[in-house]
């Protein structure tokens, strides 16, 4: 055994094809990683001469996981979902966003959603992200904790949002205690949960007060954790906060003191000019979730002119009762294509950017870029393995372009979040998928029967 001891991996995956997401080096054809205390412990490149002295490799692991044929990269990062949403997928859909909320989503969430449900469903979610590449979550519901407990569960890496709206909600019957309820749900996760970070979630500006939108700031602020809200989602919100504030709602949000470089703002299709300057100024983030709009119409972020700008623009997939998948392949493919089209320009939203929105960006969007987001030596390792050995992945020519237009989750063979192994062969390790499935489907089945025809 030629590494010292603390040099021995937990887990060894040997002869893999690299995509870094870094500059230096942006690919290895060849190398082996090893992976301990949760961490990538080095990474060596196997066509390059050794260095002298060269520490780091060991001749045995706990566990080798031979790679030849695959590509390892990091997990993806899905910037906004709601993962409980499940439950609800294919319950109301080709409908127009208000009537979609205030008819179905809102009125099913009352009468459904509770701790049991949210747990279920949150896992069925986690399984699907697992399987197609995504190994960080960013989601915005009720019943937090629940959430929160089933990606420890998972083994998945998730930035979990509480989230508030000015009426009752499925876990909040007193709306006027939502600051109370923001810091008593910090308390329980801000602290010694590793895989978990949690931050508040304003749902839009027409649903919550300018009272709550302050006040939720405010404690997002003295426990430094990002704040979220859905903003210029739609035309018709752009109109009614135009008539109730004659401002548009970017504007009517920076007057509230509540837009700055702890600001995440969910969609962003309906921007100025004057808008796209100022959320680059005051350093808001931005998720973008284009599948979800275009199937609910609701118009389509200007990403490039954000990107121009400097903005960091992740990738979401939003909710799965308006997507109605949780595979961010599919996301950057359309992210890619969508814009070409609108700007009639081929060039704009290239493989590697989009690529780049759906790892490191995405990282970098949740405060997360120095933990993840890319394969590099002391990060963590939440990496995936891609089978490149499928007729649409050959031949290989541009990794990013591959995987863009041509990748899709089902590509996913293996997953490691935090240095664990979670996926291995498309099989889990540690869930029983079928047993979740099946008790999803029942709860299904419940809703079915108590909805009017």
């Amino acid at each position: 055994m030629t590494g010292r001891a603390e040099e021995i991996p937990d887990i060894l995956i040997t002869d893999a094809s690299v995509l870094t997401m870094t500059d230096h080096p942006p690919f290895i054809a060849r190398a082996d990683i090893g992976i301990r205390d949760g961490l990538i412990l080095f990474i060596r490149d196997k066509e390059a001469l050794p260095e002298p002295g060269r520490s780091g490799h060991p001749d045995a692991a706990r566990q080798i996981i031979p790679a030849r044929g695959q590509l390892v990269m990091p997990g993806l990062v899905n910037t906004h979902t709601h993962l409980p949403m499940v439950l609800l997928r294919g319950l109301a859909d080709d409908l127009p966003l208000m009537e979609w909320l205030n008819g179905f989503i809102f009125p099913a969430e009352g009468r459904f959603m509770n701790e049991k449900t949210v747990y279920a469903a949150s896992l069925l979610a986690m399984a699907e992200m697992i399987l197609s590449g995504t190994t960080t979550f960013c989601d915005s519901y009720f019943f937090v904790d629940r959430i929160a407990q089933a990606a420890l569960d998972t083994g998945m890496r998730g930035v979990v949002c509480q989230g508030f709206i000015d009426f009752s909600a499925p876990d909040v019957a007193d709306s006027r205690k939502k600051a109370r309820l923001a810091e008593q749900f910090l308390s329980r996760w801000q602290n010694g949960h590793p895989l978990i970070k949690p931050a508040l979630f304003c749902h839009s500006p027409y649903t919550c007060s300018s009272e709550t939108l302050k006040e939720i700031k405010r404690v997002s602020l003295d426990r430094q954790v990002p704040y979220l809200i859905h903003l210029a989602e739609t035309k018709d919100e752009v109109g009614m906060i135009k008539e109730k504030y004659r401002k548009t709602p970017v504007l009517y949000l920076d007057d509230l003191g509540v837009l700055d470089a702890g600001t995440i703002a969910v969609h962003c299709n309906w921007l100025t000019d004057v808008e796209i300057e100022l959320l680059a100024c005051r350093g808001v983030k931005i998720s973008h979730c284009p599948e979800s709009n275009m199937k609910l119409a609701a118009g389509m972020a200007p990403v490039p002119k954000l990107l121009r700008r400097g903005i960091t623009v992740g990738l979401g997939t939003d909710g799965t009762a308006s997507n109605n998948n949780l595979d961010l392949f599919r996301e950057m493919s359309m992210a890619a294509r969508i814009h070409k089209v609108i700007e009639s320009d081929p060039t704009v939203m290239d493989a590697g950017t989009v690529l780049r929105m759906g790892t490191i960006d995405g990282a970098r969007l949740l405060g997360l870029d120095r933990q993840i987001g890319t394969v590099e030596v002391g990060k963590a390792a939440d990496l995936i393995l891609v089978d490149l050995n499928q007729p649409h992945l050959t031949p290989l020519y541009r990794c990013p372009s591959q995987l863009v237009y041509a990748a899709s989750g089902s590509d996913v063979a293996t997953v490691i979040i935090d240095g664990k192994l979670v996926l291995h062969n498309r099989t889990f390790v540690h869930i029983d998928l079928q047993n979740i499935m099946e008790t999803v489907r029942d709860m299904g089945n419940l809703i079915s029967r108590e909805l009017p025809a």
